[in-house]
């Protein structure tokens, strides 16, 4: 957050980072590489007491069970950032928090077109902190987590948290798969629910489709224009989608999975659908707007911003206007975000 104050007849400002704690992975990785075990006991004991209050702080066997809430929660968050399409952009041991919370996001992104190589940090040439690879990039953090927890961990203690990290794949698939169910409004489980999703995204990469309309546009049509395939352009991103040559495929697959759930009618279907899938995100040309009519001293495109995003399910007609909802101007393609920017 920021506030403007004045500094001899002009404006500065004053930013602030919130967030209940930022303590990183790195915070232990630093204290046990310099062997500093003692300050590494009595940071954990802190965080632990402080936020981890479940945990009993005399409980011998608590820094596993913190290691186990750490994987569990991490997991939970980066299949959050995927079921919106959001990029951290600088996913080091250093930016993870161990609340597993969302802090140090400096060159992130909302990924416009499906992509998993989407990187929205122009400094990053390898691709490493890419969207479709922040889950493994997850795994490795708690790896160096791991290891940072080694010298106050006994060998069956190592043990148990080795075995806890190995689960994190699952854990963090079920939780993609269910936030993703959730995204097309399917309820209960059916064996075919995971090609379902993957030959949508499929779809979605091939034809280059808007990640966050195509789902809020699949919250908004009914199945009859699916399945007639009556998709108009203004319903552009699922037109760019209908182009591809298996869309009435796909679609009679998630029709007849739709069909098969008890009492759900369109209403219910399109409520719970709206309800996940935001309407709004934070692409880059609508910041970029924003700064440009900022540094001219009007404000206005910030406090849209500002409450658009406060309710991004919500549709709004001022940013309807602006074009939040819109196909993105040709201009924002050439758009660079960096470490620096």
């Amino acid at each position: 957050m920021a506030s403007r104050v004045l500094l001899g007849g002009s404006y500065g400002a004053v930013v602030l980072r919130l967030a209940p704690s930022w303590f990183r992975i790195g915070s232990l990785e630093i204290l046990a590489r310099t062997g500093e075990l003692d300050i590494l006991r009595t940071l954990l004991n802190f965080v632990i007491e402080e936020h981890f209050t479940a945990i009993e702080p005399t409980d011998p066997n608590k820094y596993v069970e913190f290691f186990s809430v750490v994987v569990n929660e991490t997991a939970h968050m980066i299949a959050k950032w995927m079921s919106v399409g959001f990029a951290h952009g600088v996913c080091n041991t250093d930016n993870f928090s161990l609340l597993s919370i969302t802090i140090d996001y400096g060159p992130f992104g909302f990924m416009e077109s499906y992509n998993p190589s989407f990187v929205p940090n122009s400094s990053d040439d390898e691709g490493r902190y890419s969207i479709g690879e922040q889950a493994n990039v997850g795994l490795f953090n708690l790896q160096k987590l791991l290891e940072a927890l080694h010298p106050v961990l006994s060998p069956h203690q190592r043990t148990q948290a080795e075995r806890i990290l190995r689960r994190y794949p699952e854990i963090y698939h079920r939780s993609f798969h269910e936030l993703f169910k959730a995204k097309l409004g399917l309820l209960g489980d059916n064996d075919g629910d995971a090609y379902l999703i993957a030959f949508l995204l499929k779809l979605m990469e091939d034809t280059r489709a808007d990640f966050t309309m195509t789902f809020r546009q699949l919250s908004d049509v009914s199945l009859l224009e699916l399945q007639k395939n009556s998709i108009t352009q203004t319903m552009w991103a699922l037109w760019d989608l209908s182009s591809h040559d298996y869309f009435s495929d796909w679609v009679k697959l998630y029709s007849q999975r739709i069909k098969s759930q008890v009492d759900n009618s369109e209403e219910n279907r399109h409520h719970r659908m709206r309800g996940v899938n935001p309407r709004y995100v934070l692409r880059n040309w609508m910041a970029e707007s924003a700064i440009r009519k900022a540094e001219n001293n009007d404000f206005s495109e910030v406090v849209l911003l500002l409450h658009t995003l406060t309710e991004p399910f919500v549709a709004n007609e001022k940013a309807e206007r602006a074009g939040y909802s819109s196909r993105p101007p040709a201009w924002a393609s050439d758009l660079r975000v960096s470490c620096s920017s």
